[in-house]
């Protein structure tokens, strides 16, 4: 058995789950990198992270395919002994828009669904005896969107409200062996809404973001990842969390105090 710890990322090849997998590298773990399209970019997240010293296994899969997850769980048990954490990072959407509300056919919300919710628990349930064994911590990625009722799509926001209600659950069901906890981003400064929305919407979308929150910044991939890497290294009495990332999004516009300048 490997005296480092071990950690699995799912949709590790770029933004948030890159981050991730490179700071949990940086701070001493061999990881599991897994995507389920993007080849080239999570070989780059691969190699960024054995350049870190992490010893790293590449593994192709959707989430959505319970087998997948079984794999990853049995893969990295078999190659190292042990798993420590697990990030729940992979998602997917669809920008459909608050117009647009109704316009998501049943495979869609459905396809969501089974990466976002079915996949998250289909990970849990197949680490759940590796982790328990390392006292290990589970950290879901989920989003503002499961807290306020807002996002790119309806069946996102669901999802990430189920998310946030699985993640409850199972901070009882599997303490006190597995701390399970979420992080709740806003905006986040990744290709993720370039794609979704284009280039010129994403900069419209973000100074709206910035002049609208009380801290007045979007989130970075870096951030979400800090905050991931306390909750699994630190955090040792934290579970059942739900933390928010998003710049004071969640308390409505700050009043502007007379005189008062925003900072850039």
């Amino acid at each position: 058995m490997t005296e480092r710890k071990v950690a699995i990322v799912t949709g590790s090849a770029t933004g948030v789950g890159a981050a991730t997998a490179l700071a949990l590298a940086q701070r001493g773990h061999d990881l599991v990198i897994n995507y389920s399209k993007s080849a080239e970019e999570a070989h780059a997240t691969a190699q960024a992270c054995r350049a870190a010293g992490a010893d790293t296994l590449l593994l192709q899969g959707d989430v959505a395919d319970d087998a997948a997850c079984r794999t990853m769980a049995d893969a990295a048990h078999a190659r190292w002994g042990r798993i420590d954490a697990l990030v729940n990072n992979a998602g997917v959407t669809s920008f459909a828009g608050v117009a647009n509300w109704d316009a998501i056919d049943a495979q869609t919300f459905q396809h969501i669904f089974g990466v976002n919710v079915v996949g998250a628990f289909q990970m849990v349930r197949a680490c759940t005896p590796h982790l328990k064994a390392r006292q290990g911590s589970i950290v879901n990625i989920s989003s503002i969107a499961g807290a306020l009722g807002i996002g790119s799509s309806v069946p996102y926001i669901a999802s990430k409200g189920a998310m946030n209600a699985l993640t409850l659950h199972l901070a009882r069901a599997l303490a006190p062996d597995i701390r399970v906890n979420a992080v709740c981003p806003g905006m986040i400064t990744t290709r993720w809404f370039v794609d979704g929305i284009g280039a010129e919407g994403f900069e419209k979308v973000k100074a709206q973001y910035e002049q609208s929150t009380p801290l007045g910044r979007a989130c970075t991939a870096e951030d979400v990842a800090e905050t991931v890497l306390w909750l699994i290294e630190g955090a040792r009495t934290v579970t059942g969390e739900l933390i928010l990332l998003d710049s004071g999004m969640h308390l409505g516009r700050a009043p502007s105090a007379p005189g008062a300048t925003r900072k850039a």
